[in-house]
């Protein structure tokens, strides 16, 4: 039951996530809004059990030794935690992976609720699709900064600090 509700959760705010960046409006700095402080730990919640009961069945089924999985699983949240601001931040320079990490909770929320209906699809296929669609990515990535150096598309962004030219010149 938790695969499968954690697998729709992903699925529905991925695909809100994928709607908003490209065909939402554009947000200004006069419509900010603060997310209740509920609202966000719930959101934080669901996503650190699905992914960690996941880890951790994963863990279970490779280890036998509580210790071993112990350490695995806090030395995974120490790499998370070390990592997450560089990776954000390249993330945040590059729009097309952020459409394509988006892409990769829609695969997993997938494969979440097939797993939670008792659908085993192999690991494999799935990281190898992964993998290989991050590979392409950067070979475009690459290709691309050696002809421009502006950003590739403009996703749009819910709250911006201030208006666009283009938005805030008269007819």
């Amino acid at each position: 039951m938790i695969l499968i509700v954690g697998g729709l959760f992903l699925l529905g705010k991925a695909t809100y996530e994928i709607h908003d960046k490209l065909e939402g409006e554009e947000g200004h700095g006069s419509a900010r809004v603060r997310a209740t402080l509920g609202a966000v730990l719930v959101q934080i919640i669901l996503l650190d059990i699905v992914f960690s009961l996941d880890s951790v069945i994963t863990a279970v089924g490779l280890v036998d030794e509580l210790g071993v999985m112990i350490a695995a699983v806090v030395i995974a949240v120490g790499v998370m935690m070390v990592s997450a601001g560089a990776i954000s931040r390249f993330v945040n320079r590059h729009p097309t992976l952020k459409m394509l990490a988006l892409s990769f909770l829609l695969l997993v929320g997938f494969v979440l609720v097939l797993e939670g209906f008792d659908q085993h699809i192999s690991k494999g296929y799935i990281y190898f699709a992964m993998a290989f669609s991050v590979f392409v990515e950067f070979l475009n990535i690459r290709i691309y900064r050696r002809r421009r150096q502006e950003q590739p598309v403009d996703l749009h962004q819910r709250y911006s600090e201030r208006e666009r030219p283009s938005e805030s010149a008269g007819p």
